[in-house]
């Protein structure tokens, strides 16, 4: 039986400037980033980007990170899920800046179990939403980015943002409806 990597080790390494630790690190996380990927760009509408590439991506956002001291495992994935998020509303905000408006870019919001009216939500009023929950509610922005865009489990979440599982059902719950809200006044 072989031993694992230690993949936060293989992250401080990383950050200390090993470019055979970012080499190692790319192979061992690769399939999971793929599938999370996966979750993100199932949710653009227009499917300009393929999961493979919203990975490189985000790698190659995150190359520019120097001097970054990850915590764990859960801290990189959160911050990944976060880069595509962030590849995903740059790339919305450059069509609708080209197209003055006209370029939304739907996301469907099943997964985050909301009754809006209409099954999809633009990729840019999501960001904004959120923004807007962080200036009130810092940690359930960080649940909705965690759970949603990261695929994270209740579990998971707790344990990247160091609280109890029922303070991220609660966050989760009240994150929901204040977005419902947020995003039904858009319409």
């Amino acid at each position: 039986m072989t031993k694992q990597p230690d993949l936060t080790g293989l992250l401080q390494a990383w950050s200390g400037g090993d470019t055979e630790a970012l080499a190692t690190l790319a192979a061992l996380v690769n399939d999971e980033l793929r599938g999370m990927a996966r979750r993100i760009a199932a949710g653009e509408h227009r499917g300009d980007w393929r999961p493979t590439e919203l990975v490189q991506e985000a790698y190659l956002r995150l190359l520019d990170w120097r001097g970054v001291h990850w915590e764990n495992r859960a801290h990189f994935f959160a911050t990944a899920a976060a880069m595509m998020r962030r590849v995903l509303v740059d790339a919305a905000r450059a069509r609708r800046a080209i197209k003055r408006g006209d370029g939304r870019t739907p996301l469907p919001l099943e997964g985050i179990e909301m009754a809006v009216a209409g099954p999809e939500v633009d990729v840019l009023a999501v960001e904004e939403a959120l923004q807007a929950l962080t200036a009130v509610n810092p940690r359930a922005s960080r649940v909705v980015e965690l759970r949603f865009f990261g695929g994270f489990s209740v579990e998971e979440t707790a344990e990247a943002l160091r609280v109890s599982v029922r303070t991220v059902i609660n966050d989760w719950n009240t994150a929901r409806a204040w977005l419902y809200r947020e995003l039904s006044s858009r319409r």
